[in-house]
């Protein structure tokens, strides 16, 4: 059982308010998704493992499990080209849950015109492989959002 929790201090909002048919759709695969706080933040690791994806806008880590949670900071956010993302953590490093990975400014974002919701993904996961799944209310980075079997 992986139990993966918030990367971002802000509102659940669950994957039918991500304004992307793509996540919205669960494409990707079945998750949540947060409307974060406007201020400087630092996304955090949802779960202990290895970053296996790293992008300005988007990264994966995958736990001892193999499960691979997918954090996309705002959508269409490639388009910004890195600008207002650092990385702090590099693609093979080991992380813990609530390891800072990616310093950003969801205010910034939105000031660009993109939005700053940011779907937290199961990928590969069966729908009903996902319990306790949190689609609204407040949370806090560290709080679980739902867990995986």
């Amino acid at each position: 059982m992986t139990t993966v929790t918030s990367p971002l201090t802000g509102k659940v909002v669950g994957l039918a308010g991500v304004p992307d048919p793509v996540f919205s759709g669960a494409m990707v695969g079945p998750g949540t998704a947060i409307d974060p706080v406007r201020r400087p933040t630092e996304a955090v690791a949802p779960v202990d493992g290895v970053v296996v994806s790293m992008h300005p806008h988007a990264f994966v880590v995958v736990d001892a499990d193999g499960h691979g949670v997918l954090t996309h900071l705002g959508i269409d956010t490639v388009q910004l080209n890195g600008e207002g993302f650092e990385l702090l953590v590099n693609k093979g490093d080991m992380v813990t849950c609530g390891q800072a990975v990616i310093r950003w400014d969801p205010a910034a974002v939105e000031a660009a015109g993109k939005s700053p919701i940011s779907p937290i993904v199961a990928l590969e996961a069966a729908p009903d492989s996902l319990t306790d799944l949190r689609e609204s209310g407040e949370a806090e980075a560290g709080d679980q959002l739902f867990s995986w079997s």
